[in-house]
């Protein structure tokens, strides 16, 4: 069984609904149901571009290093896990790493993040640090992680499992759960309800767009945001014609 058949894949126009959402609005609408921890602490977009991540979780779990085991030599081997982890996840799908949010060793670099480039993963996180971070914010590629961090991920970090349950930045990380990442950090998203919250975050933000314009035109946030009776009516008015 492949990676991707483990659980179910999302569909495109969803993954087009939420490139039109921010991670702002993700949140308020999982909050909204209830789920409090959904964003990612601590990690923040590497990229120079403005770029969007959205897509499915392909986990990586690293449990501290041990001097006698993470050694240079490691990498060597062909099982080696975050080498596997790079040569495994599927396209379209973002490689999650979690590094028990401990930044003082990076847990990529450039080889690596180029060779996810090449491969058209949707993007890379990371609790951790990444090594040559001004290489990296140059990418297309999104990433997102702690900081820059010059030493090898051998001194903190051991590999140990691919596509299992992770936390990454204090959040619980299912394989195949979805990833919403703009420069407001990252949103994970249960996959079971993917599709109804990316529905229900275009529709807040066509109300956002209205209160913003209304705003800077000058009216008062009390009443509007949320609305009272006539400013709802007025919403729908608006919005019966977009």
């Amino acid at each position: 069984m492949s990676n991707t058949e483990k659980y179910q894949m999302l569909d495109k126009a969803v993954i087009e609904q939420l490139n039109k959402v921010s991670t702002a609005t993700l949140h308020t609408a999982l909050f909204k149901r209830g789920l409090r921890n959904t964003y990612i602490q601590g990690v923040s977009r590497v990229n120079s571009k403005k770029v969007k991540m959205v897509g499915q979780a392909f986990t990586l779990r690293y449990i501290p290093a041990r001097e006698d085991l993470d050694t240079v030599a490691a990498f060597k081997d062909p099982e080696h896990p975050q080498r596997l982890a790079v040569e495994s996840v599927p396209e379209g799908m973002i490689m999650v790493s979690d590094c028990r949010q401990d930044a003082s060793a990076a847990s990529a670099g450039s080889i690596l993040l180029a060779r996810l480039e090449f491969r058209k993963c949707a993007g890379f996180v990371s609790d951790a640090g990444i090594r040559d971070f001004e290489g990296a914010s140059a990418m297309d590629l999104p990433i997102f992680c702690a900081k820059p961090s010059a030493p090898t991920n051998l001194t903190k970090h051991h590999g140990v499992d691919l596509e299992v349950p992770i936390g990454c930045g204090g959040v619980a990380v299912y394989p195949g759960d979805v990833l919403v990442g703009d420069g407001d950090g990252i949103i994970v998203i249960p996959l079971e309800i993917a599709e109804e919250i990316s529905e229900e975050a275009i529709k807040m933000e066509l109300f956002e767009d209205y209160v913003i314009n209304k705003v800077r035109s000058g009216s008062r946030v009390i009443g509007l945001y949320p609305p009272n009776e006539a400013a709802q009516q007025e919403y729908n008015e608006f919005a019966a014609t977009k």
